[in-house]
């Protein structure tokens, strides 16, 4: 009947994509800008943090006595613990339908878990605050794309969700991060530089306390499920094909952060201060892979840009282990291998938002981001930890090579979601035939 609410039914739920557009409350673009812009510069600030210990650790490990195994050990608690209170806060911002106070707390709460990374005189001290930390940042990001999706223009949705995610942690956490910290290190000590790291987040918690709303909650379809199960996300195709191209990338991402900055400063030689520019070109070429490979997905659609960027990740590792000539040109290496990371809001919150039911949104985004972490993040540096250990550090380089080729070669299996070529594809079929 016209204007009766379509339930979902159980068959339909296993369907590629979401046929009903996703319905969003468009609040005018200053509104929707300052949104996008705060979420960006607040997970920018996640990343700071997150990353701290990457860009410290060549201070860090002959103090703490730390091993390359420790070191694997520690990326990897706080995926762990990211991933699983990803999902199970995700999940409870969805059911209370209060987002934006769940978003508060978390951030407070990484911003004190800094301060007490500052203060660890051990492995177990630090372990336990990167614990902590982990689980105070995991729901930021599927709770903040969901206030992106709900309050944004579909026909932008992909270059909002790249903003969002990438241009801030990258800038932030990529960038400024390595050159800020190290610096402060060098001159003051690791251990303050942890300390002054807690707190711009207490900042950007006020401003989005002030300037940003809950968003009005869409009545969900007469019968439909008050929370997503397993087995109905895993039902969805792009959902497992997102989820298995996360470990990849994830991988990729924690091994590169944690064993790079080692490599380059204890196998090629090269000078800390050096080491921090070279990783903070990581943060340039995120920074504005936010805004093209997002874009771009918005124009020539998902898969296409899912398949081709992760291939560019290969030169990195290769780069750096067999490039010896000016670092002005490996920091050009580095800067089109990292492009890859401008696909990470693509497979973790573009495209399983575009296939989940809109009610169900930052818990499926947690999901594919908790699949990611805790199989990318949390085993894949341990191991390449080990293999350091065992081969050498070159070991976690040739690693993230061949997760650079897997990851394009999985997303070949994705159906395209992209709301324009969706468009053209239902346009193309209900076109009348000549003569006819």
């Amino acid at each position: 009947m016209p204007g009766e609410e379509h339930v979902t039914t159980e068959q339909e739920a296993s369907s590629e994509v979401r046929t009903k557009p996703l319905r969003t409350v468009k609040r005018g673009p200053v509104y929707q800008f300052v949104l996008v812009g705060l979420l960006s510069l607040n997970f920018g600030i996640v990343f700071f943090d997150r990353n701290a210990l990457n860009f410290l650790m060549p201070y860090v490990q002959p103090d703490l006595n730390l091993t390359n195994t420790h070191i694997g050990i520690l990326a990897s608690a706080l995926s762990l613990t990211w991933a699983i209170a990803g999902l199970l806060i995700s999940a409870a911002s969805d059911k209370a339908a209060n987002r934006k106070g769940f978003l508060l707390v978390s951030i407070v709460v990484f911003s004190l878990c800094s301060v007490l990374s500052g203060l660890a005189t051990s492995f177990l001290m630090l372990l336990g605050a990167r614990l902590l930390m982990g689980a105070a940042e995991g729901p930021i990001n599927p709770i903040s794309q969901t206030l992106v999706v709900r309050e944004v223009d579909p026909r932008h949705r992909g270059l909002a969700m790249g903003v969002m995610q990438n241009f801030g942690s990258n800038f932030f956490g990529s960038f400024v991060a390595p050159v800020v910290l190290v610096a402060i290190a060098a001159a003051w000590g690791w251990r303050n530089a942890f300390f002054l790291a807690g707190i711009p987040g207490i900042v950007t918690a006020l401003l989005i306390w002030k300037f940003i709303d809950e968003p009005p909650e869409e009545p969900k379809p007469e019968g439909g499920p008050d929370r997503l199960t397993l087995k109905e996300a895993f039902s969805y195709k792009n959902i497992v094909v997102c989820s298995v191209v996360s470990v990849l990338l994830v991988s990729y991402l924690v091994i590169t952060w944690a064993f790079m900055p080692l490599y380059l400063t204890q196998v090629k030689g090269v000078d800390p201060g050096v080491m921090s520019w070279l990783m903070g070109t990581l943060g340039i070429s995120a920074t504005i892979g936010s805004f093209v490979v997002a874009g771009l997905s918005d124009r020539i659609g998902r898969k296409p840009v899912l398949v081709a960027i992760p291939f560019l990740g290969v030169i990195l590792p290769l780069g750096a282990m067999f490039f010896d000539g000016s670092p002005w040109v490996l920091a050009v290496i580095f800067f089109f291998g990292w492009a890859l990371n401008g696909c990470f809001p693509l497979f973790m919150a573009t495209v399983p938002s575009e296939t989940i039911q809109s009610a169900h949104v930052a818990t499926a985004l947690a999901l594919v981001m908790a699949t990611g972490e805790v199989f990318g993040g949390v085993l894949s540096p341990f191991f390449a930890g080990v293999a350091a250990d065992l081969w050498g550090l070159s070991a976690p380089l040739w690693i993230i090579f061949g997760f650079a080729i897997a990851a394009g070669t999985c997303a070949t299996a994705l159906t395209e979601t992209a709301p324009i070529k969706r468009a053209q594809a239902q346009a193309s079929t209900t076109e009348p035939t000549p003569g006819l």
